[in-house]
């Protein structure tokens, strides 16, 4: 899958080929050919851009387009594309964005409008981690995507709208990838368990040590692979046919906690972290975290949910906590566990500490449900952009009041359109910080409602 393995690269694969049983076990249970692929099968149907891509429907004038893959690790993006490596026709070139550049990038292209030209033969190019890479590296590619001198498949694990440039995305087709479900992952380390390129039958797997197995994998098929062939190596090293809940925790070192990841479990232990905090309870708080830790649960998960919760349940009323939560999840993305325990301790306990406001929560849910029911009237003349030619003549920003040159930094005039003019979705609680911002949202709506002379008609 390379561009031109090396002499070590070279030898092993040549190895690898010779002795698959060295390899690791995830390595040896990829999957041959799309139907073998676990989980993704919203992506898997007939006529898919990835059926295309491997040369199921692929003839005439609309040719397979370049897409992105966009998911968390470990749920399949590098397997589709070994895929396609190994059932289309079509010559493929791997690169990954951690060590290639431009250089390596235009070396590609120019080999493929080659191989096009000379042999009529087309190219797809996986590259990996593609938000790794730089503006102007991504604008190399465009060119060769625009051409489709090349068919792009690029992986990532952040969101393409702000780790990609436009025009490579709009000229791709954006594809999904969904988490891998329990069932996905039981399938695949059953299937590891018999088949003759995983385990071949040599051990069996009894439902509480499956049960834990899928916790500790957290999704991830490859760590469900390696933590399966670790277990497998235990059990089979004390002679045992069987791999016990006691010997899996052994060999990944993490004791089983009632946990499911995808079940009640999850969202209730997640429900009662939230509430607890919401609730002002530190200690029962601290508690939850503690079990989702020991789970195996995401860091970067329970991060997102503190940070809904810095908005959701303290708000204005302690500004600084939305700050706290977003450092922590910035910390727990650079440190990851055992470490990233302690900023997520630190957050908790601020967030449950802190004095409590749902009033912008409410705030935006009533103005969105105005906005829902078609309350979006025209913008007010005064307020419309006028900075473009004619505007003046369409009256545009005629009568605009500019607040910084008025006492107090507050124009009188009309800012919302009539349908919700004198509406109020805000209403601050007195709780802590939040106390300050109730007087300051009453004495302006006073001024403003003088701009119509609704102060004066009270």
């Amino acid at each position: 899958m390379s561009v031109e393995p090396d002499l070590f690269t070279a030898a092993a694969e040549d190895r690898q080929e010779k002795d698959p049983a060295g390899s690791p076990l995830a390595v040896r249970m990829r999957p041959r050919t799309l139907d073998e692929v676990v989980g993704q099968q919203h992506l898997l149907k007939p006529g898919s851009p990835l059926r295309r891509l491997v040369g199921e429907g692929s003839g005439g004038p609309a040719g397979p387009s370049s897409v992105f893959l966009w998911g968390p690790p470990g749920i399949g993006k590098t397997t589709l594309a070994y895929v396609v490596s190994q059932a289309t026709n079509k010559r493929f070139v791997e690169l990954s964005a951690i060590t290639a550049g431009v250089k390596e990038v235009r070396a590609v292209i120019d080999g493929a409008r080659r191989a096009s030209g000379g042999f009529g033969k087309e190219t797809v190019l996986f590259l990996d981690e593609i938000h790794r890479f730089s503006k102007a590296q991504q604008d190399s590619l465009l060119p060769a995507v625009e051409n489709r001198w090349v068919t792009l498949i690029a992986a990532t694990t952040e969101n393409p709208y702000f780790s990609v440039i436009s025009p490579l995305l709009s000229r791709s087709l954006l594809l999904t990838l969904e988490p891998l479900t329990d069932d996905d992952l039981r399938g695949l380390l059953q299937r590891a368990l018999t088949d003759a390129r995983g385990l071949a039958g040599s051990v069996t797997l009894p439902g509480d040590t499956e049960g834990h197995l899928l916790r500790i994998a957290g999704g991830d098929a490859r760590r469900a692979l390696t933590a399966l062939e670790a277990g497998a190596g235990s059990a089979l090293a004390k002679g045992e046919k069987e791999i016990t809940l006691q010997t899996l925790e052994e060999s990944v070192n993490r004791a089983a906690v009632k946990y499911d990841r995808d079940g009640d479990q999850h969202y209730d232990v997640a429900s009662a972290l939230i509430k607890s905090i919401r609730g002002s309870d530190v200690d029962a708080a601290l508690h939850y975290l503690a079990r989702m830790i020991e789970a195996g649960e995401d860091p970067r998960f329970i991060a997102r949910r503190l940070m809904i919760s810095a908005s959701e349940d303290i708000g204005l009323a302690d500004p600084t906590a939305l700050q706290t939560a977003v450092a922590a999840a910035q910390a727990v993305a650079m440190i990851g566990f055992p470490e990233a325990r302690i900023t997520l301790s630190q957050a908790t306990i601020a967030l449950a500490l802190a004095p409590k406001s749902n009033a912008a929560y409410l705030a935006i849910d009533a103005a969105l449900a105005d906005v829902r029911a078609g309350q979006a009237g025209a913008v007010p003349p005064h307020l419309r952009d006028s900075h473009y030619k004619g505007a003046q003549k369409l009256g545009h920003g005629q009568g605009y009041q500019y607040p910084h040159d008025l006492p107090g930094g507050i124009a009188a005039q009309q800012y919302a359109p009539d349908e919700v003019h004198g509406k109020r979705y805000y209403e601050p609680t007195r709780h802590g910080a939040e106390a300050r911002y109730a007087d300051v949202v009453e004495r302006v709506r006073v001024r403003l409602r003088s701009a119509s002379g609704e102060a004066a008609a009270e």
